[in-house]
This record gives C-alpha cells, structure tokens and sequence, in this order.
C-alpha cells in the first residue's frame, strides 16, 4: 500500500538514500571534493574488507547498527533496543529505570528473535529478471516471467552457501537488484544507560532541536565456534567481523564531511500529487487521531505505578513515535508548498509527454490511471481506519488471531495428536503476551476506538460485531466491548490455560472474542477487495511514470526510493535557521541537560549522578577543546526510519556519532527533501563513551574499541 514520489531538480550533493555499490560510478567524486579521504573500494567492496562490513540491519531493517570491535560489540540507538530493554526488566530490576552494563561476556543478556543482517554483495540484474519482456506484455504475462526468473536467480545466486539470496525492486519495478546477505540470530544485551539519558527528553523533544538525548545501547554478535550464524547456545562464541569501526574523538566541527552508511525503511520521492493528498488527509490525519485517543489511555495507565510503566514503556513508545510524526509530515508538507511542487511537475512531464507521439503511447494514461485511482475515497478510509483502529487498536483480538491453527485442527476434529500440539505451541506463547498486558487498559482502547471505527468508516464495511453494537447497544461501545471481555476466555490467562488444556470448538465458536476477530478480518478482506478494484493498474501506472521521468530527465543523477537495503548518504555537520529571527547551533553540550533536568518529569528526569559530574565537569579525554561535553550535532544527511542507529562517519570513515532523529522540520523528508532545513540528529560519540565509561564505569567496553584520538 506504499506510494512513490518525485523530485523536480537535479539531486544536490548531500541528497539521496545511494546504492553503496555504484557510490564509485556517481558519487566518488562529489565526495571528494567534500572531503572525503576513502576511496569507493574503502566503502564498498565485495572480495575485501570495507565499511559496509561493520554495517548491519537490525531486526531485518527495523533499525541499523554498527560493530565497533573486533569481538564483535554493537552500538545502535537506546530505542532500537528499547524492546529488548524493557523485556528485561522487572520491579526488581528496573534497566528501564536504572540501566544495565555487563561486567563480563557471562552477564551478557540474550534476545530471543533478534537478529543482525549483513550485507554480502548487491548485484544489478534487470536485463535477466527483464529477459523477453516488452511494451506489449500484458499485464499478467508480466508478472509471471518476472516471478520465474526471481526465483531462477536466487536459487543459482545462493547454491550450496548458508546466505540468503533476494531480488527487490527499484524505481517502481523498472529496476531490479540481488541482495545477497547473512544473518546472525544470537545478539545479546550488553549494556544502556537509563532512561533518563537514553531517551531524555521523552516525547517532548521527540523529532525536535535542539536535543541532549545519550540515545544509544550496546549488544554483541555471537556465532557458532565455526564463525557461523546459531541460535543461542552456551557454547557460541563472539563474532570477528571482517572490520569494525575506529572511534574518532577528533570531535566534529561546522561544514566538517559527514557520512552515513544504513538501512533506510521507505521514502516516497516519486509520490504524485494524487498520493500525497492520500498521505496528508487520509493517512496521516487518521493516524494522528486514533493513536492519540489510544496514547492517552495508555498514559492513564502507565502514570499508576512502576510495574505499569514497565509494561507498557515499548508499547507507548512505538505508538507515539509516528503518531508525532504524522503530524510534523503534514505542517512540513504543508510549509514547504509540496503539493504545488507535485503539480508543477506532473504539468512538466504531461507537456514532455504529448510533444512526442511516441511518448503519448507509450506514457500519456500514467497520470490520468493514478489520479483514476485515487477518486475512490471510501476504501481507502476503511484501510486506515483498519489498520489503526481495529489491527493497530487493542490487543487482544490480534492475539486470539493466533489460536485459528488450534481452532482449525479442532474443526477437523480427527488428530488429537496435532490438536495437542497446536494448544500446546498457543500456550507457550501467554506468558509473553500476559507480562505486558493489563486487560482493563486494553478494554478502554477497544471500546474508543471501535466507536471511532463506526463514526467513521462506510456502512459495507463494519464487521458484524459492530453492526451488533449499534443496534444491540444502540452505540453504547463501552457497554458491548466490556460484555464481550467478561464473556471472553482471552482477557484472562487462566482461563485460557484452562481451555487450552481441554480445547473445544464448541467454547472458540462462541467466545465473543474470536467472533469479532473473525468478523474483523471478513471486513478487511472486503475492504481489500474494493481496493484491489479501485487501484487496477495503478502499479503499472506508476512504473511508467517514473520511467518516464527518468527518460525525462536522463542527463540527471538519480536514485531510488529506500526500501530497507544498504544506502549511503552524504553530507556535512551544520547548523540552520527555521524561522526569522531564530537560528540554531550544530551542537549542544552537557549544559543544555542540567538545564532542562526535571527531578521526576517524565520526559526530563535525570540521574543524580550525572548532574554532579557535570557540575564537576568531570569529563575526562571526552572534553571537547572548549572544555564542554558536546551531547549532540546535527548534519544534512538524507535519512529515514530504519536509519536509527546508523553510523555516523567522518572522512576518514571513524565513527564520530549515531544518528537517531530528523528534526521537526524533517518530517516532510520521506516525500520531499530540503537541505537547508532538514536535519540529521545525532548523539555524539565522544557523549556516548563518557556515558560509558565515566558515568557508568564500564570502561572494560571501551578498552575494546580502536580508539583514534
């Protein structure tokens, strides 16, 4: 359901989300010329060691991370394991509240399901997925010589070796790339600071400049003792990389080169004008007014006592994140007049296209078939509405979702052996589930927005546990969701372990629960269906006109929207000015922390200790030649969600910093890029070992990094 989007002028130095492997052909030399040192073989290459090989996705691109050790020692962002930390923690160990740091490879916490990705090599390989396919290929036939030779290359690009193999897309299906990558599965929590430091701030500065956030946390790699990827086991070893990266504490100062390697999640540079008014008044405007109705109950819940705060910190944090976001995207879009800028250009390119015959066959229905698809506005309503308020709404029904397996071997009703199993692979999932799971709070987010749902979303495509509460309950929400919790077997463990120990079809099909859940996905299957006939042709619509805009502009250099593999980008620290009058610096220091600490404030809380060692100034060979900790600094690097975590590099490819937000005016970036505006936030390196080693004195961590003074 993702769109593209476009971009009118010839891409400036510090713009683009760039293939690593073609840095050599179109970028070296602007590099260069702004201080880079490395050559493109340093970057990326595939028979020696480069910096692509200290690079990895985190979580299969949900974040990026860095090695910074030759055992194999992780640095991303504190909310990138903000996940992990929170699992770990408990009343009696708050590593939310307090931190953690492992005093030796033994303390060392494991994460089951997580896992790091690197990137082997990448290959172009259009002409064979493209092989005998023309202008006149239908539709169909299409697609299914495409499929044949996707697999045909993976399968021969991954013979015999333990790698993954996977063809993607660029530039809307009018390119094609082979990812060849290997992924570790035993990544353990090595240690975070507190939240007070790693996500000071709270959601206050969320997406804001300036910040004093230490937004960093440390895992490790470990691996079979053959150097193999293993899932955790005693006997794993940790992982030598083929290079990790030196740590510079050179510091960073105004118009110095810097350089991010990363794994952006997904842009939108070739978006229509039809697609951006989907984003704006759809997308975002439902998304912003569903999560803040379920944030503020969640908040309710939270400020109640520590084991509340606890179990719902990821949760929060995950909802709030792109709920403010949402917001920022649009007031930026709006700003910066985007949507006329999208016009100026879809007139540029219908001109190009009718002032040759040629081109009017081959390009003239692009725009007209995109905008056709956009004038249906009921179902893509419904989607949002869908994904925001039913799927992304309360939990429990997503959960009883994952009984339909148990549910299936029971309407058989022949095996009892597979109808043992299948309870028995359901309950090893409740304790996870009920840790973090409070059944009122849940309630409360199910009966808002379920109303919302109804309010909002056509007739055709209310499930029937809706339709149930409008006439039943005459539109009393509150009333039929606390109903069918009471009634449920899923808002209580217990009484779900009790069915799974004696599982009948005859309890799940009439547990009110599982009803609505089935009723909802009968819905989402009719809204899917609606969409599926509104957007015909719509990707083949859009590959055209990216193709054409390609055509169009041939003499230009240019790239393709993120979608989760390895990018580079480009640019230099600096400093800008949002509005008249007001002009922000490059950098902050530990100053602006004790200024804005709040003794107990949820978003700027601080640790004690901190203060006084900055009262103490007790900085150590941290210290930038002012004499100030430097916290954090901001470039023009063109980055995205997914980027979180990534390295930030200065010219000789040191680490100088991890990125971790845009700025406010950055939220527009994933459709348009501003230089001047837009900013890369990133936690500087040197804030991030003080934190380390002089705060929380694990300087047995650092003694691990190849430190460049």
């Amino acid at each position: 359901m993702a769109f593209v989007l476009i971009l009118s002028l010839p891409a400036k130095a510090d713009e683009g989300m760039w293939l690593p492997s073609l840095v050599g052909k179109l970028n070296i030399d602007k590099m260069h010329a702004m201080g880079l040192k490395l050559s493109a073989e340093q970057i990326y290459s595939i028979n020696n060691s480069s910096l692509k090989d200290a690079v990895v996705a985190l979580d299969r691109g949900s974040c990026t991370a860095e090695i910074v050790s030759r055992d194999g020692l992780l640095l991303t962002n504190h909310h990138c394991g903000f996940g992990e930390i929170q699992k770990h923690s408990s009343v009696e160990h708050d590593y939310l509240k307090e931190g953690f740091w492992a005093k030796n490879k033994e303390e060392e916490l494991p994460n089951p399901g997580k896992s790091v990705t690197f990137l082997v090599r990448m290959e172009d390989v259009t002409e064979q997925v493209l092989k005998g396919i023309t202008d006149t290929t239908s539709a169909a036939s299409r697609q299914g010589k495409i499929a044949t030779a996707i697999a045909s290359i993976e399968k021969e690009a991954k013979g015999n070796s333990k790698y993954e193999t996977r063809v993607r897309p660029l530039f809307e299906s009018n390119t094609y790339y082979l990812f060849v990558t290997e992924t570790f599965r035993d990544i353990r929590l090595v240690g975070t600071p507190p939240q007070s430091v790693g996500k000071f701030g709270g959601e206050a500065d969320n997406w804001m400049w300036p910040r004093h956030t230490g937004d960093f946390s440390m895992f490790r790699i470990y691996c079979a003792p053959d150097g193999s990827p293993a899932d955790f086991a005693k006997e794993n070893v940790p992982f030598h990389p083929k290079h990790h990266l030196p740590i510079s504490l050179k510091g960073v100062q105004m118009d110095d080169y810097a350089m991010i390697l990363g794994y952006p999640g997904r842009t939108n540079r070739y978006l229509t004008s039809f697609g951006l008014k989907n984003t704006m008044d759809i997308v975002n405007n439902i998304r912003v007014k569903t999560r803040s109705a379920k944030l503020d109950i969640i908040k309710e819940y939270m400020a109640k006592g520590d084991k509340n705060r606890i179990q719902y910190a990821s949760k929060f944090a995950v909802s709030s994140n792109y709920y403010k976001y949402s917001i920022g995207q649009n007031m930026g879009l709006t700003s910066l007049k985007v949507l006329d800028k999208k016009q100026a250009i879809e007139k540029e390119f219908t001109n190009w296209v009718n002032s040759d015959p040629s081109r009017k066959i081959k390009y003239g229905e692009a725009l007209p078939n995109i905008e056709k698809s956009f004038q249906s506005l009921d179902d893509k309503v419904a989607y949002e509405y869908a994904l925001e308020a039913l799927l992304g709404g309360a939990e429990i029904f997503r959960f009883s979702f994952g009984i339909s397996t148990l549910y299936d071997e029971l309407q058989k009703g022949t095996d009892k052996e597979k109808i043992k199993v299948a309870a028995e692979k359901f309950k090893d999932s409740l304790t996870e589930f009920y840790k973090d799971y409070d059944a009122e709070t849940d309630q409360k987010i199910a009966a808002e927005l379920t109303r919302m749902y109804a309010e909002n979303v056509a007739a055709k495509y209310q499930p029937t546990f809706i339709e149930d509460a409008s006439k039943k309950y005459k539109g009393d929400y509150s009333a039929f969701i606390n109903r069918i919790y009471k009634k449920s077997i899923f808002p209580d463990q217990q009484r779900l372990e009790a069915f799974l120990n004696n599982p009948s079809k005859k309890v799940l099909d009439k547990d009110p629960v599982y009803s609505a859940m089935l009723s909802m996905m009968e819905a989402i299957k009719v809204i899917r269906e609606d969409y599926r006939k509104t957007t015909a042709g719509l990707e083949n619509s859009r590959k055209l006109f990216v193709a054409g805009l390609n055509e169009m502009n041939h003499d230009k250099k240019i790239y393709p929207d993120a979608n989760s593999t390895m990018r580079l980008t480009y640019g230099k620290v600096g400093d800008y000015d949002p509005r008249d009058g007001v002009h922000y610096s490059y950098f902050t220091t530990l100053k602006g922390y004790a200024e804005k600490g709040i003794a107990g404030d949820a978003d700027f809380d601080y640790p004690e200790r901190l203060l006084e060692m900055y009262n103490a100034s007790d900085y150590g060979r941290y210290a930038d030649k002012d004499g100030t900790l430097h916290t954090c600094f901001t470039t023009n690097n063109d980055i995205t969600g997914g980027n979180s975590g990534s390295p930030v590099m200065n010219s000789e490819g040191e680490l100088i910093g991890i990125a971790f937000d845009g700025n406010w005016e950055a939220m527009s970036g994933d459709i348009a890029y501003e230089a001047d505006l837009q900013k890369c936030i990133n936690v500087d390196i040197r804030f991030v070992l003080w934190v380390i080693d002089k705060y929380a004195g694990a300087k047995h961590l650092v003694d691990e990094m190849t430190i460049v003074q």
